[in-house]
């Protein structure tokens, strides 16, 4: 069976934006991500959530797993782990074009690493 493709629109809007701000993402008292190109993706009523350039990200930190999710308005989610936490980052390799500005990008779960904005007005 075929999975559900969905498009953003009034009922349930997506919007990307830069971030325009450094972010930086801690896990293990370690930096794991820092950048100045983060970008804000806002979808419907979900709080915000910081997708950071996968170039911008320790590889020495974060390792892949099999585990996959999906989601119909962005589409397969891959994940890595992080040395202290098991599928910790995800990010939407083949992303759909709705949301092609978030392909090479990354976001943390909030419950797995500390995500840090430096002027949380640029976020909002």
């Amino acid at each position: 069976m075929a999975k559900p493709r969905l498009q953003p629109g009034p009922d349930h809007p997506i919007t990307i934006t830069p971030t325009g701000s450094r972010v930086t993402v801690t896990a293990g008292g370690r930096v794991v991500a820092d950048t100045t190109n983060a970008l804000t993706l806002q979808e419907a009523n979900y709080p915000p959530v910081q997708y950071v350039p996968l170039s911008d990200v320790d590889p020495a930190l974060i390792s892949a797993t099999d585990h996959q999710t999906y989601c119909p308005y962005k589409g397969e989610a891959s994940y890595w782990s992080l040395p202290e936490a098991e599928n910790a980052v995800w990010g939407y390799q083949d992303p759909y074009d709705a949301v092609a500005g978030i392909k090479g990008h990354v976001a943390f779960y909030p419950d797995k690493a500390e995500v840090r904005i430096a002027d949380r007005t640029a976020a909002s």
